[in-house]
């Protein structure tokens, strides 16, 4: 019998979409292994994970809900001609990590619900307003966090003077390809950082990987912050680590906004007499694009819907813009250059 993902987050056949993503929060920090030392917590959390991102999806999840596990990972045909039943092959990526850094917005949310310092909020970040999804009215540095500390008999001085000073954080610049943003993917960075041992005073050095999930369609200058992931001492609050996209260079494209453009090289003969030109996509495909009128400096055209997916809306893209350079010969000979000058007009 194949898994039950409804079982394994604890919801109903029927729940809706809210539902789902409150399961998820709540098995994920309850079972995440930085929390929960049960020799079996890793196993269940990529369980969970591997749930919320076929129940997340309607067309998983309608695949799944009619052919059952195997029916999602293997193919297989039924009669309600469910969307993809036939050539649909779902494999969980492995990475429950991946999973919930893309959900919480950084690999440790544990930090941002009990940090001991206010974070400003970077408007540009996409994950700054974390607390407030979740139901924090003023975020996560008003209500819950601070308040859930008094309660629990945090002295006073923790909270406000004589806390530790947060160093300023560390930004790195993370290039990406088009194809990355087009598809969308996640980078698997690797840090070294100081960090605290038990005794409060020496301190250890230690590796760790950051998951960086890129979704589709993100705008250059995008910033990704993980929480109090840099050095630890004595004296302060670690440093934030920040991830700043930057698109790299493309043999064929340049990029403006969600659209891209694609410079198209033809001859004189065919800017004047028309042609048909090859365009090429970021999905692998050839596009044929007629040009029958001819074609002026300053000429662009207009593929709809090629460019990059929205990153606000991911099921709409942008368009691929087609711009004309026209090559012309280095000579023409004397009699040819005669039948142009009598052929074309005088302006």
């Amino acid at each position: 019998m194949g898994k039950d993902y409804y079982k394994t987050l604890g919801i109903p056949k029927g729940s809706n979409e809210e539902e789902i993503k409150k399961a998820y929060r709540r098995m994920a920090l309850r079972f995440h292994p930085d929390k929960n030392k049960d020799a079996n917590a890793e196993e269940k959390f990529k369980e969970i994970a591997e749930a919320y991102e076929v129940l997340s999806d309607p067309k998983k999840r309608v695949v799944y809900d009619q052919l059952g596990e195997e029916g999602l990972k293997t193919g297989g045909s039924s009669s309600s001609g469910a969307p993809g039943s036939s050539t649909y092959h779902y494999t969980f990526h492995g990475d429950p990590h991946a999973t919930f850094a893309s959900f919480f917005g950084g690999s440790n949310p544990f930090d941002m619900f009990f940090g001991e310092q206010d974070m400003d909020v970077d408007e540009d970040d996409p994950f700054a307003h974390f607390g407030r999804q979740f139901g924090f009215p003023g975020g996560l540095n008003n209500g819950f966090p601070g308040e859930g500390r008094r309660r629990r008999g945090v002295p006073s001085e923790r909270l406000g003077a004589g806390r530790k000073h947060q160093d300023p954080p560390v930004v790195h610049e993370l290039k990406v390809s088009l194809e990355e943003i087009f598809h969308g993917c996640t980078k698997r960075m690797k840090i070294t950082r100081r960090r605290l041992n038990p005794d409060g005073r020496s301190m250890r050095t230690e590796d760790k990987i950051l998951n960086i999930v890129i979704k589709k369609g993100w705008k250059e200058g995008t910033k990704i912050t993980f929480p109090k992931e840099g050095d630890e001492t004595p004296e302060n609050i670690p440093a934030d680590i920040a991830f700043v996209l930057k698109d790299k260079g493309h043999p064929h494209f340049k990029r403006d906004g969600s659209n891209i453009i694609f410079n198209c090289k033809i001859s004189l003969k065919e800017a004047l007499c028309g042609c048909t030109v090859s365009i090429p996509t970021l999905e692998n495909r050839i596009i044929s694009l007629p040009c029958h009128d001819i074609i002026k400096p300053g000429t662009v055209k207009r593929l709809r819907g090629e460019g990059l997916p929205f990153p606000k809306n991911p099921s709409q893209r942008g368009d691929l813009i087609v711009e004309f350079s026209v090559r012309f010969p280095d000579r023409i000979p004397p009699q040819s250059r005669e039948i142009i000058r009598q052929h074309l007009p005088q302006s």
